[in-house]
C-alpha cells in the first residue's frame, strides 16, 4: 500500500502507566487487540489437544501434544506482531510522509492510495495535501516575485518596519531617496534613519522635507500590516515635486494663453482706433471730427469695460471660497432653482427625499448654470428641459436634460471662457466643476444617448 519511508519508522513509544490513566498507544492498542482477538482460539485448540480422549491420537504421549501446543503458540505470538509491524510500518511512512510536507518536501508520494480502507484514504489525503501545498507554494513564491519587482521597479520609496520600529523592507527607491544601501539601511531604526515623526500624525499628508537624496514636495503616507501575527508599519514616501512643476508649468501656459488671447482682442481695436484719432488730429479739422472723436472714445471705453469685466471673471474663478455645508433638502434646492428659471418651464422629475450636506448657496448656483444653458439650447431648437435626481449607492445625482441640438465640441466645455455663446462669459461650467469638487463631487456634460440634446449630472457624496 505504501512506499518504502526514507528511513525506519520511529519506534513505538512504551505504554504509559496504567495507573496513570492516560491512553496508550496506538501500537500497543494494536498489540493488546491482536492478543486478545487470538486467545479464545488459542486456548479452544490447547482444550482439545490435552483432553485425555484426544491424547490417545498422539499414542498416550506428550510429546507431540507439546509440539502442537507450542506451534500454536508461536503462530499465534508471530501474526500479532506481524500485524503490529504492518501496523507501525504504515504509520512511520505517514509520519516521513507528514514529516517531509512539514519541512516543504511535497515529492513524497505514498503508493496504492485508495479509499477502499482507512490506510488508503490516509495515503490519498496525504498525496492530496501535498499536491495542494505545492501549488500555494508555488503560486505563493510567483506572487513573492511579481511583488518584489514591482517594489523594485515603482519610484515611490517603501520602507517597512517591525514591531519594534527596525527596517526589514527597503526598496531602491528608498534607498536612493536616503543616500544609502539597502544592506545599510535594513536592521536599522525609524529614530536613526530619522523616518519616525514620518509614521506619526495623519496617515496621508503633504510635506516639505529635506532627505539625504534631496529637498522636495513629498507624499508621505504610512498604515500598519501584521507578518507572522506581529504589527509591522509600512511608510510610503513619493515625490511630487516634478508632477507639481509640470501641472504648475501647464497651469501657467493655459493662463498666458487665455489672458493673452482676451487682451489682445481688447488692445488690438483701441491702438487701431488711437492710431485713427491720433492722425484724426493731425488733419485740418473737419466739419464732423468731434462725432469722429465721441464715437471712437466711446469704443475705447467699452473695450476698457469689457476688458475690466473679463478681469473680475477671472479674479471670481480664482477666488471661490470654500464651502459651507449644511444639511440641505435636495428637492427644495431643485424648486428654488427651477423658479428662478421664468423663460421655460422646467420639468421636475422628483426622486427620493434626501438631504445632502453641502453649502446650499454653492450648489444652487450651479443648478442656476446648468438650467440657463439647457433652456438656452432648448429655445433654440424648440424643445423642453427636465431636472431630476436618484441615489446611486452613496452618491446624489441630479441630472438635467434638454432638447437641444446637443453639444458640438465636448472637449473644451470645461475650459475657462470658451464658449459657443454670444455674448457668454464662458466660466458659468468651470466654476460649476469647481464647486462640484469642492464638494468632494464631479460634475460630467456630454450628448444624450439616442436622444436629441445634452445632459449634466451633477454628483455629490451623501456621507
Amino acid at each position: 500500500m505504501a512506499s518504502e519511508p526514507a528511513g525506519p519508522p520511529p519506534a513505538p513509544r512504551p505504554p504509559a502507566d496504567p495507573a496513570s490513566g492516560a491512553p496508550a498507544s496506538p501500537a500497543t492498542a494494536a498489540l493488546v487487540l491482536g492478543l486478545a482477538a487470538g486467545l479464545p482460539a488459542l486456548a479452544v485448540a490447547l482444550v482439545l489437544i490435552w483432553l485425555p480422549r484426544n491424547r490417545l491420537l498422539f499414542g498416550q504421549g506428550t510429546g507431540l501434544a507439546l509440539l502442537l501446543s507450542a506451534a500454536l503458540v508461536l503462530a499465534w505470538l508471530w501474526f500479532t506482531f506481524a500485524a503490529r509491524r504492518r501496523t507501525l510500518f504504515a504509520l512511520g511512512t505517514f509520519a516521513n510522509m507528514l514529516a517531509a510536507v512539514r519541512e516543504g518536501d511535497y515529492s513524497v508520494r505514498a503508493r496504492g492510495a485508495s479509499y477502499d480502507d482507512a490506510f488508503g484514504a490516509l495515503a490519498a489525503e496525504i498525496n492530496e495535501l501535498s499536491v495542494s501545498l505545492r501549488q500555494r507554494r508555488v503560486t505563493g513564491v510567483e506572487a513573492g516575485a511579481l511583488l518584489d519587482k514591482v517594489v523594485a521597479a515603482i519610484d515611490i520609496a517603501v520602507f517597512a518596519f517591525d514591531d519594534e520600529e527596525r527596517l526589514r523592507l527597503v526598496n531602491p527607491a528608498a534607498a536612493h531617496l536616503l543616500a544609502s544601501s539597502p544592506d545599510r539601511l535594513l536592521g536599522q531604526t525609524a529614530v536613526e534613519l530619522e523616518l519616525a515623526p514620518m509614521l506619526a500624525g495623519p496617515a496621508s499628508r503633504l510635506q516639505e522635507v529635506t532627505f539625504p537624496g534631496g529637498p522636495g514636495r513629498w507624499d508621505i503616507r504610512h498604515a500598519q500590516f501584521r507578518e507572522e501575527g506581529r504589527p509591522h508599519r509600512l511608510l510610503m514616501i513619493s515625490d511630487l515635486s516634478q508632477p507639481l512643476r509640470e501641472e504648475e508649468r501647464l497651469a501657467w501656459y493655459r493662463l498666458i494663453r487665455v489672458l493673452g488671447h482676451e487682451i489682445n482682442n481688447s488692445l488690438a481695436p483701441v491702438m487701431s482706433l488711437a492710431d485713427s484719432l491720433a492722425g484724426l488730429l493731425e488733419q485740418p479739422q473737419a466739419s464732423d471730427w468731434k462725432e469722429d472723436m465721441a464715437r471712437g472714445l466711446g469704443v475705447i471705453s467699452d473695450r476698457a469695460a469689457a476688458l475690466n469685466r473679463f478681469m473680475s471673471a477671472y479674479t471670481r474663478l480664482a477666488r471661490l471660497p470654500a464651502p459651507d455645508r449644511r444639511q440641505v433638502e435636495v428637492r427644495a434646492m431643485v424648486q428654488q432653482a427651477v423658479r428662478l428659471e421664468q423663460r421655460l418651464a422646467v420639468e421636475i422629475r422628483p426622486g427620493p427625499d434626501v438631504s445632502v450636506f453641502a453649502d446650499a448657496d454653492q450648489i444652487g448656483q450651479v443648478l442656476i448654470n446648468l438650467l440657463r444653458n439647457a433652456v438656452d439650447a432648448s429655445l433654440a431648437a424648440g424643445g423642453g428641459v427636465q431636472i431630476g435626481w436618484d441615489l446611486r449607492h452613496s452618491w446624489l445625482e441630479i441630472w438635467v436634460t434638454d432638447e437641444g441640438p446637443g453639444l458640438a465640441a465636448t472637449q473644451n466645455l470645461f475650459v475657462p471662457f470658451f464658449t459657443t455663446k454670444p455674448g457668454g462669459s464662458g466660466i458659468g461650467l468651470v466654476l460649476s466643476r469647481q464647486i462640484a469638487e469642492a464638494h468632494g463631487g464631479r460634475l460630467t456634460l456630454g450628448n444624450r444617448r439616442g436622444l436629441r440634446g445634452a445632459e449634466a449630472r451633477l454628483y455629490l457624496p451623501l456621507d
